[in-house]
């Protein structure tokens, strides 16, 4: 079981990215899926959901507006897009999976966002 997570680096404020989390040894589609995000010095937060085996979607009211979670079924992957980043953006982002069947629950390595002009 691996959550590799991509697309994560430097950009100004006001910019966009959009981080990938593929996931093999088992299906998103199945799992709760989050982001979560972890800056120096505070707490790990959750970012981001969607829920498995459907589209129900969650944010923290601090990125609603702004980040969007999505899921491609056939290329097993999780995504979260985000506009209009700000300084406080910044944290190292990991993806979550959830099973509330398997009580499964796996981690990414992390991805690490900058935002700074």
């Amino acid at each position: 079981v691996q959550l590799v997570e991509s697309g994560g680096g430097l950009v100004q404020p006001g910019g966009s990215l959009r981080l990938s989390c593929a996931a093999s040894g088992f299906t998103v589609s199945r799992y709760d899926m989050r982001w979560y995000r972890q800056a120096p010095g505070k707490e790990r937060e959750l970012v981001a959901a969607i829920a498995g085996g459907g589209s129900s979607t969650n944010y923290a009211d601090s990125v609603k507006g702004r980040f969007t979670i999505s899921r491609d079924n056939a290329k097993n992957t999780v995504y979260l897009e985000m506009n209009s980043l700000k300084p406080e953006d910044t944290a190292m982002y990991y993806c979550n999976g959830y099973g509330w069947v398997s009580k499964r629950n796996y981690w990414g390595q992390g991805t690490q966002v900058t935002v700074s002009s």
